[in-house]
């Protein structure tokens, strides 16, 4: 209520109590002691003191000590008005004054003693001209507490219809508006404030929001789901139990097996999609939310398959639509994930494929032979072309794809000796991002805005601060950061996939090292891998690594100690995880050991060499029998020797296979 409507509030309760005065002048005779004449001389008298105050209030001419005929008809009721006014039949709105003043308990009472401060303030500064004109011509007097209640009652009663005023005045989707800045925590302490707050704070467009914005149900919309704010309840608790299972290693283990005959080359993923490359030119294509896919094998050309003997698959990489595969021929193979079987493209460069890479959410790839690098990126119509070639003076090394530039503006990083170079098809030639002479490029990794590289110290530049990490804006071409100097030379680099403002790289010096850009100081420090460091991945708790030794370790990143260890042969080339499940992968690095020929007898050296692929889920609880580990299922009866012949069954050891052999 504003203070004009107050004021003229205050003159409609003076004119209302100065005309039941006049209508009760005549009974101002002495009152007999009955019940109604007793409550009337009551109501009389409240009605009369209040209109004295507000007269002396705002008239300080009259002498105190003067008696306005109010006063003289008030006096002439006699005891049985002052008996009468002091029981409990009083007039409705006293007692609701004298309620108002004995207590409130309000969920809103501080924003109420805040409105009431304003208020006195505000009421304060529009009576001070008439205090102060009586405190000059009279002393200070006490005043009854019953002359303030009508002043009390309009400020409480402003108060008390002030609040709810929310729910009134403001429309729907502006109150919503204002909600959706609230957590849930706040959201439902709003909810007990009344019934018109909780079916606010109950609205699914908040819940929706909130529950997206915590990356929850990305691609949904707010009529799939009845009820929002059981989901996010859901979704947390999953996410809690995940957490969870991913610290206490429960869950299952699937290894993902190929044929007898074939060695493992390489191996990639994205999302549920796992694709490997065998020495036998075969490619596999794994989805493992549907074990039962039809696209698993992809064919491969026909001039790769019809070649005896048929070379071997130098490269793999897949995303959520395309997977590619890169040949020691030169071959380049494209399927597509949702139908796979025949290849959707090919094309064959001049010599051996030294890197390939593959953009992780649009159909663009970019293959280097030798010094020619080359991208290619399919049409809206599907069909692929050429985007442009470039030549370097120098063979490269390796090829990464910047995220998030979609098909139409692609960009590539690439490394040539010491120097780094951005590959854009809008640009002549491929632009040199850095280089210093004798310090070699080692690793490199790209986000959506930036570069990471690590460089390596010569042995003539002993005392330049050892190996470092060097990383460049995209937008602006300048040095961001430059962090590390290791004794040990920089193995692997991941920036696309850290948490903001993080990096997270592996040395060979056995340490995992997670760095923050923004001060360019080491967050944590973890002596991993005792044969150096291969990968390495990091999200906002936890950390990843994989070692040459085969060991796959995880990592709390904030206390800096292990959580568990898995062991395989080879040393572990690939690792890659997401919320709830977990891809390694152990790649021998001798493509033709003894035993990996079909027609070898030694089936067991053949089975020990040529690699693995595990898949963690971490979203199943399994206790069953057959979801303990192989090791600790053996019965004595194998005929080979992978699972060790040992019959163990550690309780605490509750990772295990799910999925049969495919």
């Amino acid at each position: 209520m504003a203070g004009e409507e107050l004021a003229a509030f205050r003159e409609r309760w003076k004119q209302e109590l100065t005309t039941k005065t006049d209508e009760q002048r005549p009974v101002c005779a002495p009152s007999h002691s009955g019940g109604s004449s007793g409550q009337r001389g009551s109501k009389n008298r409240y009605f009369e003191d209040s209109k004295q105050n507000l007269n002396r209030a705002c008239n300080p001419s009259i002498p105190e000590g003067a008696c306005t005929e109010d006063e003289a008809c008030v006096a002439a009721r006699g005891e049985g008005g002052k008996a009468a006014a002091e029981s409990e039949d009083q007039p409705e709105y006293v007692a609701i004054a004298h309620s108002l003043l004995d207590g409130r308990t309000s969920p809103l009472l501080e924003r109420i003693q805040e409105e009431r401060t304003r208020r006195k303030r505000q009421y304060n500064s529009m009576t001070n001209v008439c205090s102060t004109s009586l405190q000059q011509q009279h002393p200070k007097r006490k005043v009854k507490k019953d002359v303030k209640l009508l002043d009390q009652l309009i400020h409480d009663l402003n108060e008390v219809n002030d609040i709810p005023f929310f729910d009134v005045e403001l429309p729907y989707e502006l109150a919503l508006n204002i909600f959706q800045y609230l957590n849930c925590t706040e959201l439902g302490r709003c909810a007990q404030v009344s019934r018109a707050w909780r079916v606010l704070a109950e609205d699914d467009v908040l819940w929706f929001k909130m529950c997206t914005g915590e990356g929850y149900h990305q691609d949904a919309s707010v009529s799939d789901s009845p009820c929002w704010k059981s989901t996010l309840r859901d979704c947390r608790n999953s996410a809690k139990a995940v957490c969870s299972n991913w610290k206490n290693r429960v869950g299952s283990i699937s290894q993902l097996q190929f044929e007898l005959g074939k060695v493992l080359c390489d191996v990639s993923s994205c999302d549920n999609f796992v694709l490997a490359g065998y020495t036998s030119g075969d490619v596999r294509l794994w989805d493992t939310l549907h074990w039962d896919s039809t696209s698993s094998y992809l064919k491969t050309n026909s001039l790769s398959a019809n070649s005896e003997p048929r070379p071997y698959v130098s490269h793999v990489q897949v995303n959520v639509t395309v997977a590619a595969a890169a040949y020691e021929d030169g071959c380049v193979d494209l399927w597509s994930t949702e139908t796979g079987g025949e290849p959707i493209h090919h094309y064959q460069s001049p010599g051996r494929i030294q890197a390939l890479a593959l953009s992780p959410d649009s159909p663009v790839l970019g293959t280097a032979a030798g010094p020619d690098i080359r991208l290619n990126c399919a049409d809206d119509r599907g069909y692929w072309r050429t985007l442009c070639q470039a030549q370097l003076p120098k063979i490269v090394e390796s090829l990464v794809l910047v995220p998030g530039r979609g098909q139409q503006h692609p960009l590539a990083a690439l490394t040539a000796g010491e120097t780094v170079y951005l590959l854009d098809p809008r640009e002549e030639e491929p632009r040199t991002l850095h280089s210093v002479y004798g310090h070699p490029v080692t690793c490199l990794d790209a986000s959506d805005s930036h570069v990471a590289f690590g460089v390596k110290r010569t042995d003539w530049l002993m005392h330049d601060g050892g190996n470092k990490i060097h990383v460049y804006s995209l937008e602006t071409g300048k040095p961001v950061a430059c962090v590390g100097s290791s004794p040990g030379d920089f193995t692997c680099i991941n920036l696309r996939d850290a948490p903001p403002h993080l990096l997270v790289c592996g040395n060979k010096d056995r340490r995992v090292r997670v760095f923050d850009l923004r001060a360019g100081s080491s967050v944590a420090s973890l002596y991993a891998h005792h044969l150096g460091v291969t990968s390495v991945q990091a999200d906002d708790w936890k950390i990843v690594s994989g070692g040459g030794e085969g060991l796959v370790c995880v990592w709390e990143m904030r206390m800096g100690a292990k959580l568990w260890e898995m062991h395989n042969r080879h040393p572990v080339r690939h690792v890659r995880f997401n919320t709830s499940t977990l891809v390694t992968a152990n790649i021998p690095d001798d493509k033709s050991p003894r035993g990996a020929c079909i027609t070898d007898d030694d089936l067991t050296a053949h089975r020990r060499h040529r690699g693995v692929i595990c898949h963690y889920d971490f979203s199943e609880d399994a206790l069953s029998q057959d979801h303990v580990l192989p090791i600790c299922r053996s019965d004595f009866t194998e005929s080979y020797g992978y699972n060790y012949n040992i019959g163990l069954a550690m309780p605490y050891d509750r990772l295990s296979g799910s999925h049969p052999s495919h």
